[in-house]
């Protein structure tokens, strides 16, 4: 029987992105955004109690912290110091899953954040620069968060600016497949993976209501999913997973997440 209760898209991915550190083990859990902070909460509390978390600063942390303006007298309980040093221990050694957000991704996960269009030296649109992506991508897990799955997040050819490593095999060097672990895509529309051929994209769930020719028109390039591929329906937030979230984002920070906050349903 189906859940008939309530739920938002963004409440949903949210869901869908925790789930891809359930077998992850003791590993360093970072999200960065607003759905990818809750969804390592979640994990945390919901499926891998194993989870290491900062608290966004300094601290390792056992209970994940809220988001947005605490309570008078809240305090961080912290495990530990967590120096940037020991996060790039956790990093080097394997013993990190990361959740980001890029603005450009292309079908072998190559990810931007730096620039749009133009040239590097004159792009049309100037982004954040490629801060820390380029050694972020490599050696330790990384996942995607993206809230508005379309042609100018997932494009065709490159990305305007390589940020962070994919599986291009362009772009291959000798042992570079040993330190690039792509898992999971979650966007508004669907769930992706990388276990197309030569590691490209390919749709693994689709959300309540998303037909897979919806999110291909979405798509710069050919998603990897075979001809007639039966795909299934992401699987919907439990109500215990939508009370973690509340108490994860007292202020429902994640209403903001998708555009038009809509339901998970539709």
């Amino acid at each position: 029987m189906s859940a008939t209760y309530e739920f938002t898209r963004a409440e949903l991915m949210i869901a869908a992105a925790a789930r891809a550190w359930s077998d992850d083990g003791e590993v360093l859990a970072t999200g960065i955004g607003t759905g990818p902070r809750i969804a390592a909460g979640l994990a945390r509390l919901a499926h891998n109690p194993g989870l290491l978390m900062t608290d966004g600063e300094a601290y390792l942390v056992e209970t994940p912290v809220p988001l947005g303006p605490r309570e008078a007298g809240f305090k961080v309980r912290a495990s530990g110091w967590m120096s940037y040093a020991r996060v790039f221990d956790c990093l080097w050694g394997g013993r990190r899953h990361a959740l980001v957000m890029p603005t450009q991704i292309d079908r072998f996960g190559q990810a931007n954040i730096s620039c749009l269009g133009g040239t590097h030296a004159q792009p049309k649109t100037q982004l954040l620069g490629a801060r820390g992506f380029p050694g972020n991508s490599i050696h330790h897990a990384n996942s995607f968060f993206v809230p508005g799955h379309s042609t100018r997040a997932f494009v065709g050819g490159e990305v305007d600016m390589v940020c962070s490593a994919g599986y291009n095999p362009a772009r291959q060097i000798e042992g570079m497949r040993s330190f690039v672990d792509l898992r999971v895509i979650v966007t508004d529309l669907c769930v992706m993976d990388f276990s197309g051929p030569a590691h490209a994209i390919r749709v693994r769930s689709l959300h309540p209501g998303v037909r897979f020719e919806q999110v291909q028109a979405a798509t710069g390039f050919a998603l990897a999913n075979a001809a007639g591929e039966a795909l299934s329906e992401t699987a919907a937030p439990t109500p215990e997973e939508l009370r973690l979230m509340a108490q994860l984002d007292p202020h429902n920070l994640r209403a903001t997440i998708v555009r038009g906050n809509p339901s998970g349903r539709a």
